[in-house]
């Protein structure tokens, strides 16, 4: 198959697979949603959604968030990987979403990306599932299985996202990147598979006898 036949294949099998694309991590407004993902760096989102009820419960929106203080925020979200950077990026986040954006989560990703430990990762994230503006956050799934699929070259996310967003159509990319994540997930892991094992890769490759080694992100 061609690199955009190989695409079209994928964008058919997952919309079979995953017809519907939960988000993952539990949310109620944009901002929860992007304390979320902020939380879920190097850290699950499993652990990020046991963690975020209580410390929502002291905070659900920017005001009340700014007003706690830094420690207070890393008792709540201690289990999470690197806590004290995040607590002090939350604090930090919801005292400048105060001052500059009247308490609301901007809506573009330039903006997003002027916030503390908000990468274009993350914006990405919020603007897709908070908003439904077209985006392609490339997280480590997706970068993994882009190049087992050989749909990039990419050595990074960036160059990653850059070639995804070249193959699929733009109403397709906030729901095709939680499909990714799913199937990477389930099926075609980082240990599991290694790109001669799971359904689409087989499908893909059949010929295929070597694994595949991800260029790291």
């Amino acid at each position: 198959m061609l690199k955009q036949e190989r695409a079209d294949f994928i964008l058919r099998r997952l919309e079979e697979l995953y017809p519907e694309t939960p988000v993952p991590l539990d949310h109620t407004s944009p901002f929860t949603l992007l304390v979320a993902v902020l939380l879920s760096a190097q850290c699950t989102d499993a652990r990020v959604n046991l963690v975020t009820p209580g410390l929502f419960a002291l905070a659900d929106e920017p005001q009340a968030m700014s007003q706690l203080e830094v420690p207070v925020i890393q008792e709540a979200i201690k289990s999470c990987g690197l806590a004290p950077k995040k607590a002090k990026a939350i604090s930090g986040l919801s005292h400048i979403l105060m001052e500059k954006f009247d308490g609301q989560v901007p809506r573009t990703l330039a903006e997003l990306e002027t916030l503390p430990g908000v990468g274009h990762k993350t914006a990405s994230v919020v603007v897709a599932q908070a908003f439904g503006e077209p985006a392609f956050p490339v997280d480590t799934h997706i970068h993994r299985l882009a190049q087992r699929w050989k749909l990039t070259s990419g050595k990074n996310v960036v160059e990653t996202e850059r070639d995804l967003k070249k193959l699929f159509p733009r109403e397709s990319w906030n729901k095709l990147h939680l499909q990714i994540i799913f199937y990477g997930r389930d099926a075609c892991t980082a240990r599991g598979c290694d790109g001669t094992v799971c359904e689409i890769c087989r499908t893909l490759f059949p010929k295929r006898k070597k694994g595949i080694e991800t260029k790291k992100s």
